[in-house]
């Protein structure tokens, strides 16, 4: 279950590599980001701008005795009202530039996650078994939602930061150098407890994520597996571990509080000191005539701006590091190429698009096909047989035996390490994969349907009427369960499809599969959990859905298959018998031991 909430947590601190790879998604939006860019330098000059009107205001009209009271009252009210103007301005950029950041982060996120799903989507099943689902939903969801937070928490702070604090020290020179030079004498203890405090938030932040992770896996378990743990009176047990990764979390998070709780009056203390060192300078030197009073005010107005920022910066760090630890799982994953190969060549649909149908006789071959999931572990090992077109073929054996396989590696959600697979003579490999998927559609042993009506599971993506999905419905034998529902062919299905019966499941895939219209049919088990009565309907349909195609039949029941042109049995991976039902009863081998153990338990 580690698995799922990313046990594995990475910690990392800012990578150029990573940053340049995010910061590439920017190019189709280079216009919006020059004017988000011109936004933050105008709302910066701007806010630097009002301590320099605040000195002109203190030294040229408030403390200027060559003026009248008239004159004092003009320029007072000119000075306030570019105050006013400038603050609407700042506020009006800062706007621009929060708007469109956030404008290009939101198209940014939508563009790496269509890239992540159309790349994960393609990749083999070979990938797919190897990462958990709530992995990959987390890799498009949560890891890509924290390099939003890289472009509109990070990115746009640091450098709206950075160009204040730069700003501040290039203002604080240009009206008096000795002030200035004071003020700078504390800027290296400042950069020393940021510093101190980036270390503690790092480790802070491992040990908080590692803590999380431990308890959200803890839960998914234990509470997925409740009844278990209930029928085995394990309540005390689990109370007193889950009670210890509680502490453990509780214990992380007081301590990354502390590392905040700490930096932020260390920094005010570092501020108030600047402070006390500009006003004790300021006045000796205001006294000695050395510097005016407006410089002063100037001065205490852009040590509260500069100090703002490095509260500010220390506080993205942790956004910072986990924008840089999502981009990085993130473009690991986009990097991995495991697709199954689509070289081939040779079409089966005429026509162009996702509604063409595929063109094909139907007959299939396995010649000397070797596969195995792991090396050196074989699971199907020098199996030869051949399927005519228009004849069905039942495929027996025990669990493990390969049959599934048979299904994968046909469909090449698997790819073959020996051998050759060919239909109509011409090797699966050498025909384009949409085509082949076309043409050899499974019916796999879990039914799965999406959540919506029963027409678009039926229709599944074809442009098909509801006449159309009627007809196909009734061939199956389940357009009368269907409108027996309340909504009919409009009902909306659940998540699994949980608000009808594995039955009627069944029924409603064997409709979308004759929508498709497959030439070869590929039936994995598919009445091994049917009721009595839906099985009996479903027989009924299988006659009309098998007609004129290839079927390959995999079932545990034996009775369903008796009738098929021919039977294969498949014992480790390897072909044992072959024949029909009679040769091979008649024969006593395999089939006949199990045909004679399920008739047994059917007795039973």
């Amino acid at each position: 279950m580690a698995d799922f909430f990313d046990a594995d947590v990475i910690v990392k601190e800012y990578d150029s590599r990573i940053a340049a790879r995010i910061l590439s998604y920017l190019k189709p939006y280079w216009f919006l980001a020059v004017v988000a860019f011109f936004a933050l330098v105008l709302s910066t000059v701007g806010e630097l701008a009002v301590p320099v009107i605040l000195r002109r205001l203190m030294d040229g009209v408030l403390l200027n005795e060559h003026i009248s009271v008239a004159q004092r009252f003009t320029a007072l009210w000119q000075g306030v009202l570019r105050i006013l103007g400038l603050l609407l301005v700042v506020f009006l950029a800062n706007f621009g530039q929060t708007y469109w950041t956030a404008l290009i982060a939101q198209r940014i996120m939508r563009d790496i996650r269509l890239a992540l799903f159309e790349k994960t989507i393609h990749q083999s099943s070979a990938f797919l078994s190897r990462h958990p689902v709530g992995r990959l939903v987390t890799r498009l969801t949560g890891d890509v939602e924290t390099i939003n937070e890289f472009f509109t928490s990070v990115l746009g702070a640091f450098l709206k930061d950075f160009s204040i604090m730069a700003g501040v020290i290039v203002t604080m020179f240009l009206l008096s150098v000795p002030l200035a030079l004071v003020t700078c004498g504390i800027l290296p203890l400042v950069a020393l407890v940021s510093a101190y405090n980036r270390i503690k938030a790092r480790d802070a932040f491992r040990r908080q994520r590692q803590a999380s992770s431990a308890l959200n896996a803890y839960l998914s378990e234990h509470l997925s597996g409740i009844h278990i743990v209930q029928l085995f009176a394990q309540e005390r047990r689990s109370g007193r571990e889950f009670s210890h990764k509680n502490q453990d979390l509780l214990a992380a998070g007081i301590n990354e509080m502390y590392v905040y709780a700490t930096f932020r009056p260390l920094i005010d203390f570092l501020a108030q000191t600047a402070l006390a060192v500009i006003l004790f300078f300021g006045t000796q030197w205001i006294s000695g005539g050395v510097l005016s009073v407006g410089v002063l005010v100037a001065f205490i107005s852009l040590i509260n701006m500069f100090f703002m920022p490095v509260q500010d910066l220390a506080e993205k760090y942790t956004l910072l590091q986990q924008a840089m630890a999502g981009g990085e799982r993130v473009f690991t994953l986009m990097d991995v190429d495991e697709h199954i190969p689509d070289t081939g060549r040779v079409r089966l649909c005429t026509e162009e698009g996702p509604f063409a149908k595929p063109r094909c006789r139907g007959k299939i071959e396995f010649r000397h096909v070797q596969f195995s999931y792991v090396p050196h572990e074989p699971v199907l090992q020098d199996v030869s047989f051949v399927v005519e077109p228009g004849t069905m073929v039942a495929v027996v054996g025990y669990t493990g035996a390969g049959k599934t396989t048979l299904t994968n590696v046909l469909t090449r959600l698997w790819d073959i390490q020996g051998g050759e697979i060919l239909l109509d003579d011409v090797p699966i490999t050498d025909i384009a994969l949409s085509d082949l998927r076309r043409a050899v559609v499974p019916v796999l042993q879990e039914v799965f349907l999406f959540s919506g009506t029963i027409h678009d599971n039926i229709a599944l993506g074809l442009p098909l009427s509801r006449e159309e999905v009627i007809r196909c419905a009734r061939a199956v034998h389940a357009h009368e369960f269907i409108e027996r529902l309340p909504q009919g062919y409009d009902t909306i299905l659940s998540e699994g499809a949980t608000n009808i019966s594995a039955g009627q499941r069944q029924l409603i895939s064997f409709a979308r599969l004759v929508a498709h219209d497959p030439r070869v049919i590929v039936l994995d088990e598919a009445t091994s959990n049917i009721d009595t009565e839906t099985e009996h309907l479903i027989q009924l349909g299988l006659a009309e859905v098998l007609r004129n195609r290839t079927s390959i039949v995999i079932a545990h029941r034996l009775s369903t298959i008796r009738h098929a042109h021919r039977i294969i049995v498949l014992s480790e991976g390897r072909v044992v018998e072959e024949g029909t039902h009679e040769v091979l009863m008649t024969q006593g081998g395999l089939y006949a031991t199990l045909y004679r153990l399920q008739y047994e338990e059917n007795l039973i």
